[in-house]
């Protein structure tokens, strides 16, 4: 726990910092287009906010505040959905997929927690669209409904079952894992911004490049072997490689929620602009850095 505080207090004492600058540079730079690092910092604050009460309370509280994220992301990968009222019982059935997820991580049947909803959500989800809604559209809504239950719900709930699966160490690892993954998600977005030439894939995101993906690797790995003797049990080796695996499971995150966004807002460049400036919509990559990390620790680690 006081590991958990001193680390949560630096986090702030750095937000609080960046923020100061950016207004001083706004101040002095009154033309230059900040938007970009604007709206990050409200994402850190926001996430602050969400992960203070995650890792600092109880594991119920933690699961509360995790499951309120699942909802609100879920809500927003919907939001960028043209709807027919087709879609609506199955948008309906898919929130309720949330609390009955969370339910098996509360009484900690991991069993039904890891199938829920790859096998059963998966296989019965399209009922409710089968059912007197016609064929018209099926396969696109269904596979766009499962794809963000998926995301937003199987894959950020992981984040609430680190805490039940080892109470000891649970809340230093979601803390260990969201530093590194927005450590990661900073870099990337800010040497690919200024200095990054090589495009990945600008087709699916034309902000990452080759350098900022190199730099965000480096610098995970570094901060997770600074970070990984006062939050985690591992020896150094795997504190090294925690940071290598975050990074590169957080490039893959951030453009695959990229490359859903582009597909579903094809035309619409205002609706995109507008998503790309909400907080909760910068949880692409926890959606894959979170399952990953869970599922490594636990196969190769006793105490999970």
């Amino acid at each position: 726990m006081e590991e958990t505080i001193w680390t949560l207090s630096v986090i702030l004492i750095t937000i609080t910092l960046a923020t100061i600058l950016f207004k001083i540079a706004k101040k002095k730079q009154p033309g230059k287009d900040f938007s970009g690092i604007a709206y990050r910092i409200k994402v850190w604050w926001g996430m602050f906010v969400v992960f203070f009460f995650a890792t600092l309370f109880t594991p119920a509280l933690s699961l509360l505040s995790i499951m309120a994220l699942s909802y609100f992301s879920l809500k927003e990968y919907f939001s960028m959905m043209k709807t027919r009222k087709s879609d609506r019982r199955l948008f309906l059935w898919a929130y309720l997929m949330i609390p009955i997820q969370y339910y098996w991580i509360y009484i900690g049947w991991y069993g039904m927690f890891i199938v829920f909803i790859p096998v059963y959500v998966f296989l019965f989800l399209p009922l409710p669209r089968i059912i007197r809604k016609g064929t018209v559209g099926f396969l696109r809504s269904v596979s766009f409904t499962q794809w963000g239950v998926m995301l937003m719900v199987f894959g950020l709930s992981h984040l609430a079952y680190y805490q039940f699966a080892t109470p000891e160490y649970g809340s230093n690892l979601v803390l260990f894992l969201i530093i590194l993954t927005q450590t990661n998600d900073v870099i990337q977005y800010l040497v690919s911004l200024y200095i990054g030439k090589i495009k990945i894939v600008p087709s699916a995101n034309p902000y990452i490049t080759l350098e900022g993906f190199i730099a965000g690797l480096l610098a995970t790995s570094s901060i997770s072997y600074l970070l990984y003797p006062y939050l985690t049990p591992f020896d150094w080796k795997f504190g090294v490689l925690s940071g290598a695996i975050i990074g590169a499971a957080g490039f893959i995150g951030s453009l695959t929620v990229s490359v859903l966004k582009r597909d579903l807002l094809i035309g619409n460049q205002a609706k995109l602009q507008l998503l790309q400036g909400r907080y909760l919509s910068r949880i692409d990559s926890l959606t894959y850095t979170s399952p990953i990390f869970f599922h490594i620790i636990r196969y190769y680690f006793d105490f999970m």
